[in-house]
């Protein structure tokens, strides 16, 4: 990757998200739901298919729990009808002293369950994170390394939030699923053991409400993912907006940023209306399934107890749906409606096929620049009738511009805050399309260039420079990995990086970007750039946080450095050193020496004196 940024003005302008719900795809259509189910199976599958030792140990403390629940209605009826009922009270304690030695049992039963569960949770969440990790790199690969915001926010939700939430409710549904089974076997065991009738009062009920929850599962996960879908518009539109508030406010594109994040928070809206109704389905299936059988008990009883059935028997019936049936049911469709449906939902976007690798083409041989300000045989840098602006209906940044910039020149671009000096760079970088214009680089229109053939023509070094976790020499190899130690050597003297070589403990010193200062990072940066084989080097206030003897010297080698310079300039004297300046100014651009332009543009004079009284 040549360059890491931040968003830029585009998306202020609709370029990377459309207004309304363009950020919030269309519910999927039939088939590509389908594809999406059967991806999702086949990964719990494998994934439960390689742990069949952990299945089995969980099957048998679940077999447990199903004679905890047969004793603990079955002790019931016998402890009335055979007890209690006649006159014998000791043989009625006795079996509710064996109901209360089965709840007691529980807790090994518990216990032994939470033993087995991470074995199957954690191994989850390790294959999640891994497709995440070679997902975002290899789509950051295959764009070309331009992932922005969005992009980079995406990747880290998938990596911590959405793998935590796919554990924690593959855990949630793995015990809601087996308890109900073992526990509905145990107390349908019972319940037919005490008497058959049982079967034909709470099995209709049970049945029913479990049909009309399954036929609702599948639309309340399409409402969740809506919801996600939303949600993740929502935290995109407010990074967009944040990033872009400057040049927003300076363009006058309020109201349009303002229209765009009120659709993401009304689309947001709707989608949680929408899963709150699906929950409401959810409640009627508890109550069908879990309410009803414990009033058709009690309305049955008359009959039932004229069909032969005890006393005991009915109240040991009660306990089986109340205490049992009705808990497990009711933890089931929870977990199911809510858990299930977000499992579903991650793990969709979670398994989704990760890009193949890209097999980039061979770079271009681009002829390496002559010797600078002689024989300059072609140039770098060409933009026709390029205008740019941040809305339809506003003001453009950049009108009609004309910029040649030959092959080894150093030119430095200067104007207002919000002017259009970073959109320029972006432009000329490729990273950004005009509204109208024609860009080039060495020859090339940039709107043709493939993302290989962009990366070996040109260095973007952003205000905000990146640094990873790793040896400081490898963060100064990052564009040319393949640089020896005498190049990286030669860098370190060109832009005098020996102070910070000597702080962090040597060139294989493992950095922690936390403890550098902004400063240090932008040294880095412009030592990855001075490193850098692309023949021309943009760089956007890359030296802002630098003192001024550090911008000289860094400027000074990056201009010695075969190839062509554009800097966006932070203070006068990084204008000075350039061959040429351009000057931005909302009307019109204009060019020249230092000199010409004290003589011919009122906007260059008052930067100059400004500059001046800041120095003083």
């Amino acid at each position: 990757m040549q360059h890491i940024t931040r968003p830029t003005p585009a998306a202020s302008r609709g370029e990377t998200d459309a207004p309304g719900n363009a950020t919030c795809p269309a519910p999927a259509a039939a088939s590509g739901e389908a594809d999406s189910t059967r991806r999702v199976t086949a990964s719990l599958r494998s994934l439960l298919s390689r742990r069949k030792g952990v299945l089995a140990k969980l099957a048998a403390w679940s077999a447990a729990e199903s004679a905890q629940t047969f004793l603990g209605g079955y002790c019931v009826a016998r402890s009335l009808d055979d007890g209690f009922l006649r006159a014998a009270p000791s043989t009625g304690l006795l079996w509710l002293a064996g109901a209360a030695v089965a709840i007691l049992f529980g807790a090994p039963v518990v216990r032994g369950v939470f033993a087995q569960l991470p074995h199957l949770t954690e191994p989850l969440r390790d294959q999640l994170v891994r497709g995440s990790v070679v997902r975002a790199l290899r789509t950051a690969t295959t764009a070309g390394g331009g992932g922005g915001g969005g992009v980079n926010a995406t990747a880290v939700s998938r990596l911590t939030s959405q793998t935590e939430i796919a554990r924690d409710s593959f855990a949630g549904l793995v015990l809601a699923t087996r308890s109900f089974v073992f526990v509905a076997v145990g107390a349908l065991v019972g319940l037919l053991s005490l008497a058959p009738q049982f079967l034909l009062v709470v099995l209709p009920p049970l049945v029913l409400g479990l049909a009309l929850f399954t036929a609702s599962l599948r639309p309340m996960a399409r409402a969740q993912h809506r919801y996600l879908d939303a949600d993740e518009a929502v935290g995109l539109r407010a990074e967009i907006t944040r990033t872009a508030l400057r040049d927003t406010v300076a363009c006058g594109a309020q109201e349009a940023t303002a229209a765009q994040n009120r659709r993401a928070v009304d689309e947001a809206s709707a989608a949680q209306r929408a899963l709150a109704r699906w929950a409401s389905v959810r409640t009627f299936s508890v109550a069908t399934a879990g309410q009803l059988p414990v009033l058709l008990l009690l309305v049955t009883t008359p009959w039932l107890l004229r069909q032969g059935v005890t006393a005991g028997s009915v109240v040991g019936a009660l306990t089986y749906v109340l205490q049992s049936l009705l808990p497990a049911l009711h933890t089931l469709m929870t977990v199911l409606g809510a858990a299930g449906a977000r499992l579903f939902v991650v793990l969709d976007r979670l398994t989704q096929p990760v890009p193949p690798t890209p097999t980039p083409p061979p770079a271009p041989a681009a002829a390496p620049p002559g010797p600078r300000r002689t024989g300059r045989a072609a140039t770098a840098l060409q933009l026709r009738h390029v205008r740019a602006a941040y809305g339809p209906g506003a003001r453009p940044v950049l009108d009609a511009l004309e910029l040649t910039v030959e092959q080894g020149e150093h030119l430095a671009v200067v104007g207002p805050s919000g002017i259009g000096k970073s959109t320029l760079l972006h432009i000329a970088a490729g990273m950004l399309t005009p509204d109208r214009g024609d860009v080039r680089l060495f020859g090339r229109a940039v709107a043709a260039c493939p993302p290989p053939e962009l990366i070996a023509l040109r260095v973007l070094a952003p205000q905000e420079a990146y640094v990873f976790t790793g040896t400081l020499r490898d963060n100064l190899r990052y564009l040319r990995p393949d640089a020896d130690r005498a190049a990286v050597d030669r860098a370190v003297d060109a832009l005098a990086l020996e102070p910070l070589v000597d702080r962090v403990g040597g060139l294989d010193r493992t950095l922690t970007p936390d403890a550098l200062s902004l400063g240090e990072r932008q040294l880095i940066a412009l030592g990855r750039a001075h490193l850098a084989p692309a023949p021309l080097l943009l760089l956007d206030e890359a030296t802002c946080h630098l003192d001024p003897v550090a911008e000289s010297t860094a400027e000074r080698a990056l201009s010695a450095r075969p190839g062509t310079l554009v800097v966006v300039a932070h203070r006068l004297s990084s204008a000075l050193r350039a061959d040429r300046i351009l000057v931005l100014d909302g009307t019109r651009a204009q060019h020249g020496t230092h000199d010409e332009l004290l003589g011919r543009s009122a906007l260059y004079r008052d930067l100059v004196g400004h500059w001046n009284q800041v120095q003083e």
